[in-house]
């Protein structure tokens, strides 16, 4: 798998929660946003590591993964705020349909600009490399994070 479809794949998941949590029920809507949280952590260090670093090598990919590196840098604050907040109050809920709107409007612009951008730069091979270090980075991220979060629980 290349790193374009993993980076969708993981997208997707993200998607699927951006749909469900606005009308979440009061008892999944902590499941979910830990769920998104969780997502987001392990999705956002892999993708710096194995696909914005990588194309901050090329002068035409520079700029963009440095803006989505940004974007993830707004959306990680954008989730201390709600941790902040009492979950599912009205400020809450209006907070984080603000971090819902950035996170849609980070995966299109990854997809519909970044992408072919970065398809330009990266060979077929490179591609594939990519994909297996960002799904390997993304597995034990995600692991961690579960860890941690058991650990801290206990």
């Amino acid at each position: 798998m290349d790193i374009f479809q993993a980076l969708v794949d993981s997208h997707e998941s993200q998607r699927r929660l951006v749909r469900e949590l606005p009308s979440a029920s009061a008892a999944t809507l902590h499941e979910l946003f830990h769920e998104l949280k969780l997502e987001m952590a392990a999705h956002e260090t892999a993708e710096e590591r194995a696909f914005y670093v990588p194309l901050i090598e090329h002068d035409d990919t520079v700029d963009p993964a440095r803006h989505g590196i940004s974007e993830h840098h707004q959306m990680d604050e954008m989730v201390e705020c709600l941790d902040k907040l009492q979950e599912g109050s009205p400020e809450w809920q209006a907070e984080l349909g603000k971090l819902l709107h950035k996170l849609e409007h980070h995966l299109r612009e990854e997809e519909e600009k970044f992408f072919p951008e970065a398809r330009r730069v990266l060979d077929d091979a490179q591609a594939q490399a990519l994909g297996g270090l960002y799904r390997e980075e993304y597995v034990r991220l995600l692991d961690k994070e579960v860890h941690e979060e058991a650990t801290r629980a206990a």
